[in-house]
């Protein structure tokens, strides 16, 4: 089934580039150059993946964002931000909304089709992730056990790294701020603030040995677990 993907730019040159490069690869490519139509017609269409401007007339890509993402049913749909803004506040804020990806302009059409594609493979399930195990490049993580092995060989994790690797390892690629590595593992027994997430991923990579490798951090913005 071809995917299908909305743009949402108000440059008309930029539209026609992007719709040819995701045409020419087998992409179903819907384009529209208002914030109010691209909320309007993700309703209406349910696109696989929305690549979209922030800096938009009306309403601009971060409210469009918010909305999408509170919506029960669009609120799954993957959004990349594509803006000139490339400012660590903007990343931080689309991240934090809810977007997979941020790429400023100018970008490569080569390197669009590789994020796009890449997101695409992860809500296809390309990893092999159940609801109860993932295994993912040597790891594998056992969340019935809370157990986790690198090589087949048992790794003793406290509690908050566990909830740590796994919530970054059962989404690849994906790129968290700190809050969100937050809101995901912190809970009752797990005392988890925006300092110690630091400490913990250190912590973490080094119990993982030569695996630790795969928790990438990226500067001024958080941490994601590599591809």
């Amino acid at each position: 089934m071809t995917n299908k993907i909305l743009v949402v730019d108000d440059e008309e040159d930029l539209l026609e580039l992007v719709k040819y490069n995701l045409t020419k690869e087998g992409f179903d490519v819907e384009c529209v150059t208002s914030g109010e139509e691209a909320i309007r017609v993700t309703q209406n269409i349910l696109p696989d993946l929305i690549l979209l401007d922030l800096m938009l007339s009306g309403t601009d890509g971060f409210t469009v964002t918010k909305i999408l993402k509170s919506d029960s049913k669009t609120a799954s749909i993957p959004i990349v931000i594509l803006s000139a803004k490339g400012e660590e506040i903007d990343i931080v804020t689309g991240l934090e909304l809810g977007a997979e990806d941020y790429i400023t302009k100018p970008f490569s059409p080569k390197i669009l089709l590789a994020r796009v594609k890449t997101i695409l493979r992860r809500n296809e399930n390309k990893h092999q992730t159940s609801n109860n195990l993932t295994k993912i490049h040597e790891i594998s993580i056992d969340s019935n056990r809370f157990a986790a092995q690198v090589n087949e060989i048992p790794v003793e994790l406290s509690l908050t790294e566990f909830k740590l690797l796994s919530f970054l390892a059962r989404r690849p690629g994906w790129v968290f701020t700190r809050n969100q590595i937050i809101s995901a593992v912190r809970g009752d027994d797990c005392a988890v603030t925006d300092r110690s997430v630091d400490v913990h991923i250190v912590s973490l990579r080094k119990k993982l040995g030569s695996a630790g490798k795969y928790i990438e951090s990226i500067r001024g913005v958080g941490y994601r677990f590599k591809e």
